[in-house]
Order: structure tokens, then C-alpha cells, then sequence
């Protein structure tokens, strides 16, 4: 159910800057950087980035928490008519959630060729047998996404090996 970027709304890039200022708060973090903003009616109602290892948490995904943050500010699991932002492809479980919240529409930077679901692993949006469809639009600011990560990953493979180096 992947949708071409003419679906695209002025404000997605706006609101995916928004994520990525998030990601970056995961990279400082030394949390791998993945940002996510939920919005309805042109406002940011749910915030969240990366922090499975400081929290101890493996669901504490930017999805998950930008999620759980829409929600206690609506008061409501249910987020209809909304958009998520996120700077990565969302994985399954981030997936599973957002059809369980009802989330309107996905809209993702970078493509994750690992655990991506909408598509580069697997395309659970185009999955027929759900009850749940979602509009999703990826690559909105896929380069700076994609650069990120590709930094911070450089940054890490470099700290292992002057840990190595020290041995």
C-alpha cells in the first residue's frame, strides 16, 4: 500500500524535520537515531525517539513511544485520524501497533532494508487480510534519514575498533 510522493502534504517535510531533530536526540543518547511525531489537525499531540538500551525496554522503538505519548495526551488508544512521522521504516512490531491505534497515515524517510515492514522486507500494508489500512508514503527526507544512520553506524564500527585496538 505504498503510496507515491504525490499524496505527499506540504507540511510532511516540515513534520519529518520535526522526527529527525528527534533522532537526533537518540544519536546523542547513543541510541541507534530514530525519531517519530504523531500529528492531528496540524499539531504535534506525540513525540518519541529510540531508547530500547537506556530503557531497558526492547519496545521502546520511536514509534512505540510517540504512540503511547498521542495516546495519554488524547486520552484515548484509538488515533484515528492521525499521522505518524518516522525517520525509519517502521518494523513489525512498530507496524502492529500503529494498525492497533489506528494511525490514518504512515508517512517514513529512509527505507530499512533489515526489518523494514512497509515493504522492504515485508509489506504488511498490502496485506489484504487486516482489518486496518493505513496510507503510507516513504523517502520524505530519505537522504538525511539515510545519512544519520549511516554516521552514527560509521561512528560505532569506529569505536569498536579502537576498543579492539587497545586489547
Amino acid at each position: 500500500m505504498m503510496s507515491n510522493m504525490l499524496n505527499m502534504s506540504t507540511n510532511d517535510t516540515d513534520f519529518m524535520r520535526t522526527a529527525l531533530n528527534l533522532a537526533q536526540q537518540a544519536r546523542a543518547l547513543g541510541e541507534v537515531p530514530v525519531g517519530a511525531i504523531i500529528v492531528k489537525d496540524n499539531m504535534i499531540i506525540g513525540r518519541g525517539y529510540n531508547h530500547p538500551i537506556l530503557a531497558v525496554d526492547p519496545t521502546a522503538h520511536a514509534e512505540i513511544i510517540a504512540l503511547r505519548d498521542a495516546a495519554s495526551y488524547l486520552n484515548n488508544y484509538r488515533l484515528t485520524k492521525c499521522t505518524l512521522y518516522v525517520t525509519l521504516e517502521p518494523c513489525i512490531m512498530c507496524l502492529g501497533a500503529i494498525f492497533h491505534a489506528r494511525i490514518n497515515r504512515l508517512v517514513y524517510g529512509a527505507t530499512d532494508p533489515k526489518t523494514g515492514a512497509c515493504g522492504s522486507v515485508i509489506n504488511l500494508p498490502a496485506e489484504t487480510r487486516l482489518n486496518h489500512r493505513t496510507q503510507v508514503i516513504g523517502g520524505i527526507l530519505a537522504n538525511e534519514s539515510s545519512d544519520l544512520l549511516r554516521q552514527f553506524f560509521m561512528e560505532c564500527r569506529k569505536m569498536s575498533m579502537i576498543k579492539i585496538a587497545d586489547l
